[in-house]
């Protein structure tokens, strides 16, 4: 993994300095893509836009652990998803006993990502929409099977299929080795295939 380069440890520099025109610059350069990463995770814009808020906070509060033994970004990025993953579990407790948050967020998610780019599609085996079901509910399909996957292998499965991160870097932002990264997104695609299988069978029954 790409330590830190001479202008990311002066930026960094910065940072620790409580520059605010450094702060101001981190967040411009990275907050599309964080909350584009949280977004996804979540399945609701207004949590999303919220914790995105949080994980500047953070960045801001700890910089001063950052040792540069990865990039800025990937460092970022794990303070993300470590964010999501405490928010998840909150809303499942949250929400237990009513109706699954998973299926009331889905219809606000969009297939593509937060920046309106089209999701890469290593799902696309599954079924082509213009075969099987209109377009439209083919991405309701895909993006409620996503929410409704264990949150340790969608973290990967969004950070390779959506952020098109490399499985070293995923691994750098998850702490997990690259093994056991590939081993979570093949499961993570082979749950999804399922998922969505087994949706498109029942809208199918209808």
């Amino acid at each position: 993994m790409p330590v830190a380069n001479d202008a990311e440890a002066a930026l960094v520099a910065r940072l620790v300095a409580r520059d605010e025109q450094a702060f101001n610059a981190v967040v411009r350069a990275y907050e599309r893509r964080v909350f584009a990463l949280l977004f996804r995770m979540l399945g609701n814009r207004a949590e999303a836009e919220d914790l995105a808020q949080e994980v500047f906070v953070q960045v801001f509060k700890a910089i001063g652990s950052f040792r540069g033994e990865s990039k800025l970004s990937t460092w970022i990025y794990r303070i993300a998803v470590n964010l999501s993953k405490n928010r998840t579990k909150y809303l499942r407790v949250r929400h237990a006993g009513e109706q699954d948050p998973l299926d009331s967020v889905a219809e606000r998610v969009p297939f593509a990502d937060a920046n309106g780019n089209a999701m890469r599609a290593n799902v696309a085996y599954v079924a082509r929409p213009d075969d099987m079901v209109a377009g439209k509910q083919m991405e309701r399909i895909v993006r409620d099977a996503i929410l409704r996957l264990e949150p340790s292998f969608r973290e990967c499965l969004v950070l390779r299929d959506v952020e098109d991160m490399s499985y070293e870097e995923i691994g750098s932002i998850t702490s997990l080795a690259e093994g056991t990264v590939k081993s979570r997104i093949h499961r993570a695609r082979a749950q999804l295939k399922e998922l969505v299988e087994r949706a498109l069978g029942e809208a199918g029954s209808q």
